[in-house]
Order: C-alpha cells, then sequence, then structure tokens
C-alpha cells in the first residue's frame, strides 16, 4: 500500500528487526535500531522511553489506520472521494477484497513490532544502568499495549523477534514463528500489564506519561477482551488455530470477573483523573489534555520537531495527525451571493479555517443514516450529538478578504458573518424541503426550507457528499490571528487513545456478560454516570450560544432496566464515535455481522438526496486482519510457508 511505501524506512526497520537483516538501514539511521550497546546506557534507556510515546503519532492520526478502524463498521462508509480507493474497499460493500498487500491495519503490524523491540532493549537493559521500576514499567505497559494492539488485528503474533522470545533482537534471521493468542495474553500482555499496574506511578512522570490508572484500564480491558475469545460465542475461528483453553487454567467467567474488578478499582481508585462535567468540555480544543485523557499521541502547534510534521502544509502521511480529515466534506464548496439571487455574483462563504468546526476536508468517509437516526435519536436531552459534530456551517468570507457586509443566502435573506450559512438538521421536517436549487444556488445541492436564511440538510437527505463533520477531533490551534490560521497543516492537537470514560464501559460490559457487581456498581448504575453526564449542557454548538441546562435525570430515566450488549455497543458510539474504537469494539463481541451488515445513505453525487441502502459482505475470516504483503516478502521461507503464515482467507 502506498502509505506503507512512502513510510519505508520505519516498514524496512520493522522487516530489519523482525526477521530481516537489512545492513543499509543500519547504516543509514544508526539510532533509530537502537543497538544494544546504546540500551547499556541511561541516554540509550531514556531515549528508548521517548520513544516508545513518539511511535503512537504513527498509529493514532493516521488516517489509514483510522480507516482500518471506522470504515466498515456501523459508524462509518466509504465517502465521496474515497470511492475506488481502500476506503471503498474496507467498506465490503462490493468496492474489492481486503487483501494483504492492500490492508491499512498493516499500519500497526510495521509501526508495533519496532516499538516492542526497543522496549525489549529497555527492559533488559535497564535494571544494569541504574533505571527505577517504574521507568522499567513505562516499557513494560508500551510493550504490552503494542501486542494487545497486534493481537486483537491479527490473531497469534511472534513474541520471539529473532533472539529469543520477547529478548531485544539483534538477530538477521530472516524467518518467523507466530505464538498462539493465548501466549500472546499469558506470557506478554498480562505479566507486563500487572507489572505496570504494580511499579507506575498515579501521577505521570511527565504530562501525558503512562501512570496506574492507564494500566488498569488496558489490563481490564485485556482480561475483557480475551474473557470473549475464550467464550467465542458466535465460532468465529481463530489464527494460529488452537483451543479456546487458557494455559493458567481460567474459564471466560474468571476473566470478566477479574476484568470488572480491575476496572472498578481503577475507578475507586483514579489517582489525578477523573471525568469532566459536561461531555462538550471532553472534546474541546482549548481543554486538550484534561483529566479525563489517560493516553494521547501529543502533538503542539510551538514546533515542527515536537509536533512531527510541519505547522503549515501537510501531505497526509508519516506522523501527521490527519485522520479527522476523512470525516471532514467540502464545505467550501457551498456558494452564497454578493448581490440578490435574481441577478447573483458567487462567492465562497464558508472558507477553509483552522478551526475546530472546520478544517481541511478530504472526504474519504461519511456516516451512514443510521448514526443520525438510531445511535444518536436523542438530540435534545443527549449532549453528545452536539458535542460531536459540526452540524451549522458558518460564514467565515471576511477573514478571506471578501469585504461584504452581508451576502445574499437561502430565501434571498441576508446572512452575516458568523451566522449560519448551511444547518443540518436534527430531524427529518414535515415541510418539504426544495433541494432543486433552481434560484439559490447552493453549489453542493442542499436545500432550502421557507422563512430561513440558511440552507438545509435533513438527515435522510445525508450523502457520501454532504454529512456534518466530526466537530470532537477538530483542528483547534491559537495562532489564527484575524485570519484563516494554517488550515492546510496537520492537526496540532493530540489524538486521544485512552480515557477514563472507559473504565465504567469495560466494567459494564464484564457486569452483563456475568461478572458479579458491587453494591452500587451494576452495570445500569456505572452506565448512569456516563448519561448522566451526557445530559449536562454548558454550550450548544449548533446554536453557537452558551446553554446551561441538566437533563441527567431524563437520561437515567431513558436507561433501560436491563442492560443488553447491544444497547450497551449503541452506548459506546454515542460517548466514542468516530474516535477509532468502533472495529475492536465489534470484533471483540463478535457483533460485527449483526450491527454493521446493512447501511443507508445517499450517493456521491451533487444533490443526490435519495437514500439507498448497502449491503456488506462480512465473512468470519474479516475478524482478523491479513498479514501485511511486505512481512511475507521479506520471510526467508517457501511460498507453503508463508501461505501457512497468512491469516486464512487472505491468500
Amino acid at each position: 500500500m502506498k502509505l506503507i511505501q512512502s513510510t519505508s524506512l520505519r516498514g524496512l526497520l520493522l522487516l530489519m528487526l523482525f526477521s530481516v537483516g537489512c545492513t543499509d538501514i543500519l547504516e543509514e539511521k544508526p539510532r533509530a535500531i537502537y543497538t544494544p550497546e546504546y540500551f547499556k546506557t541511561e541516554k540509550g534507556v531514556y531515549g528508548g522511553l521517548t520513544g516508545m510515546y513518539a511511535h503512537l503519532r504513527w498509529i493514532f492520526g493516521n488516517a489509514y489506520y483510522y480507516n482500518s478502524c471506522v470504515t466498515g463498521t456501523d459508524e462509518a462508509t466509504w465517502g465521496a472521494s474515497g470511492g475506488g480507493s481502500n476506503f471503498q474497499i474496507h467498506d465490503l460493500s462490493g468496492g474489492g477484497l481486503i487483501m494483504a498487500n492492500n490492508s491499512d491495519a498493516s499500519n500497526v503490524w510495521f509501526n508495533a513490532f519496532p516499538n516492542i523491540n526497543t522496549a525489549n532493549g529497555v527492559i533488559e537493559n535497564a535494571t544494569a544502568v541504574g533505571i527505577t521500576p517504574a521507568l522499567i514499567a513505562e516499557a513494560r505497559f508500551f510493550r504490552a499495549f503494542d501486542y494487545f494492539l497486534l493481537v486483537q488485528a491479527f490473531g497469534g503474533v511472534p513474541l520471539d523477534l529473532g533472539s529469543g522470545e520477547l529478548a531485544f533482537n539483534i538477530s538477521t534471521l530472516r524467518t518467523s514463528t507466530r505464538n498462539t493468542v493465548p501466549e500472546v495474553y499469558t506470557k506478554a500482555i498480562f505479566p507486563d500489564l500487572l507489572t505496570a499496574v504494580n511499579d507506575l506511578p498515579e501521577t505521570g512522570r511527565v504530562k501525558g506519561g503512562v501512570t496506574k490508572t492507564l494500566a488498569r484500564l488496558y489490563l481490564s480491558k485485556a482480561y475483557l477482551t480475551y474473557g470473549w475469545w475464550l467464550e467465542n460465542p458466535k465460532n468465529i475461528p481463530t489464527y494460529p488455530e488452537t483451543p479456546r483453553t487458557d494455559p493458567d487454567g481460567h474459564n471466560a467467567q474468571w476473566y470478566f470477573q477479574k476484568a470488572y474488578d480491575t476496572a472498578t478499582e481503577a475507578i475507586a481508585n483514579p489517582g489525578p483523573f477523573k471525568l469532566q462535567d459536561t461531555y462538550y468540555d471532553v472534546n474541546l480544543g482549548s481543554n486538550d489534555r484534561n483529566s479525563e485523557l489517560l493516553l494521547y499521541a501529543d502533538h503542539t502547534e510551538t514546533s515542527e520537531l515536537y509536533n512531527g510534521s510541519s505547522l503549515t502544509y501537510a501531505g497526509g502521511g508519516d506522523a501527521d495527525n490527519f485522520a479527522v480529515w476523512m470525516l471532514t466534506w467540502n464545505y467550501t464548496a457551498i456558494t452564497s451571493s454578493k448581490t440578490n439571487w435574481t441577478s447573483p455574483t458567487t462567492v465562497n462563504s464558508v472558507q477553509r479555517e483552522a478551526d475546530q468546526s472546520l478544517g481541511r476536508p478530504w472526504v474519504r468517509m461519511a456516516p451512514p443514516h443510521e448514526v443520525f437516526k438510531n445511535i444518536f435519536a436523542d438530540k435534545t436531552n443527549d449532549s453528545r450529538y452536539d458535542g460531536t459534530f459540526t452540524t451549522a456551517y458558518r460564514g467565515n468570507w471576511p477573514k478571506a478578504g471578501v469585504t461584504n457586509e452581508f451576502l445574499y443566502n437561502a430565501n434571498n435573506l441576508q446572512v452575516r458573518p458568523g451566522q449560519a450559512i448551511l444547518t443540518f438538521l436534527n430531524e427529518d421536517p414535515a415541510q418539504t424541503i426544495d433541494y432543486s436549487n433552481s434560484v439559490y444556488k447552493s453549489g453542493m445541492g442542499l436545500g432550502v426550507l421557507p422563512g430561513r436564511a440558511d440552507y438545509v440538510v435533513s438527515p435522510s437527505a445525508i450523502s457520501r457528499l454532504v454529512y456534518p463533520g466530526l466537530w470532537k477531533l477538530g483542528t483547534y490551534r491559537t495562532d489564527n490571528g484575524t485570519g484563516l490560521g494554517q488550515p492546510n497543516a496537520a492537526n496540532t492537537r493530540p489524538f486521544n487513545i485512552s480515557k477514563f470514560s472507559e473504565l465504567y464501559f469495560i466494567a459494564a460490559e464484564a457486569a452483563v456478560k456475568g461478572a458479579a457487581p458491587q453494591a452500587g456498581k451494576t452495570a445500569r448504575d456505572l452506565i448512569n454516570v456516563i448519561r448522566a453526564r451526557a445530559g449536562k449542557w454548558r454550550w450548544n454548538n449548533q446554536g453557537n450560544v452558551a446553554k446551561v441546562a441538566d437533563n441527567s435525570a431524563a437520561m437515567i430515566a431513558a436507561t433501560p432496566a436491563t442492560i443488553t450488549l447491544e444497547y450497551l455497543l449503541a452506548e459506546r458510539s454515542r460517548e466514542y464515535y468516530g474516535e477509532g474504537y468502533r472495529w475492536y469494539d465489534l470484533v471483540r463481541t463478535q457483533t460485527w455481522k449483526e450491527l454493521a451488515a446493512s447501511y443507508t445513505i445517499c450517493g456521491p453525487g451533487v444533490g443526490d438526496h435519495t437514500p439507498v441502502t448497502y449491503k456488506r459482505t462480512i465473512e468470519n475470516y474479516h475478524y482478523l486482519r491479513p498479514i501485511p504483503q511486505g512481512q511475507l516478502d521479506n520471510l526467508d521461507i517457501t511460498a507453503a510457508e508463508k501461505a501457512a503464515y497468512q491469516n486464512p482467507g487472505y491468500m
């Protein structure tokens, strides 16, 4: 795939570390591979730890990995500019097959293994150079973190990178053996996370540093995921093939209980972490790195070096944080008129701006109708819809040098800077919307309702071309001045990976799976903590006005008496829509087919507002991603051995 080819140094670095001898890479970037001698110094250990945090940027915020996490689920399909590409392929709706040479999950493979080897080097050498157990625990956390990503996506993966299991690899051997899923969990993930929980501090040694609470979150989630794997209710195949038995003799129910106990322990002992008061505050750009955020791939607008990307223009690759571009439509094509529509002089009234509601449009992904009609059905009491999407696009033409005090918009009515040019309606109105654009030529086939100056689009008219943007991940910068800023740069915000709120969901899911709950912490109790917070408003994004309201009582009253898995997954989507969790959630719970087998959306053309229902072909083998072709190509083994190394269904 082109992305992996464009980051060839990192991809080749994996192949060198993980079974391929590439001495030219050693000579070209000797420090990038962290030699054994380097790790035997204090500077080397600290350098390795710094690299572990930095490697997060190459995975989280990368749009292609993001594609593999969201497209093809019930949260997103391909957008108008994603047709014929990997975005349509990952949708599994007839645009092609996911294969070893085009899977965007390859990003994890090519970035996790080099970091695992770095962690191996730190763990092996840190004690000898006087590094504290707390610092070694950071390396153990990241090794477990990466193996957890890998085992969920690919099944069993190698613990031996060439020099022995969990050993720093200095070999150039070009062979590899995959361990089984139970071996990856019981030899690597669980021991490392248990050590991390024991040795990590409550407060990180640096802002955004790993902590005891973070380790507990991942330990509880690993217990939960492994419990599901052992239970295997839908008979989804695993690979390498192995009995669904635990080497330590525990059953699925034991792991569900451990997941519940670990998550509730973290809730009871949060350290410096807590839920934000409102959902809006969790994702507000000016409130980044807040008390709810346990782990993030950090960026900054103050330094290209520490940002890992240009501050003025990004091409979309490497460590760029550009995932949100994929779910941003081309709002810049909206037209209003400088003059009366009887003799129009059109102008783009919403300019591309480095603003959380706007940002850079790539239109590769789009949310289907079910997101707006089912997942976010309650848009009145629940603040999460308003705190997730941009549903009002406001005029900002003066920032682009257009001097008109006002423009003419729908119904020949005047609009001024800051007023809504387009509004996505919360519900389908009883009145017929005029999408003809026969008089008011919006440029994007937008609709008109009598008496309204803003164009409108109803939920049933959302298309692959025109849809609400993803406000929660939107661009935020403080250096725009009075202009449009740098909207073509990658996002300089951190990409959030883990939130304190997820502990409530993990414990609730474990309880749904039969874990014995504590008093006052049933699945319903835990979810109601999240839902009560969702009912509290302090700002209305769509209206761009303060809104002080507490609908928590109504939210709690609407919670079912019995929490089902389907309800819990809907709540997870309301809380974490578009954050990259969804594929993992549906695969873990084996509900991908049930929840994402079909979806509804209008077409990719301008003015296409005819809903069409699409069917996906989700096979059991899709529950694992293919081993990347680049890995197979660089193994010095026979074709038959390569076929056996690959996950079934992809060769």
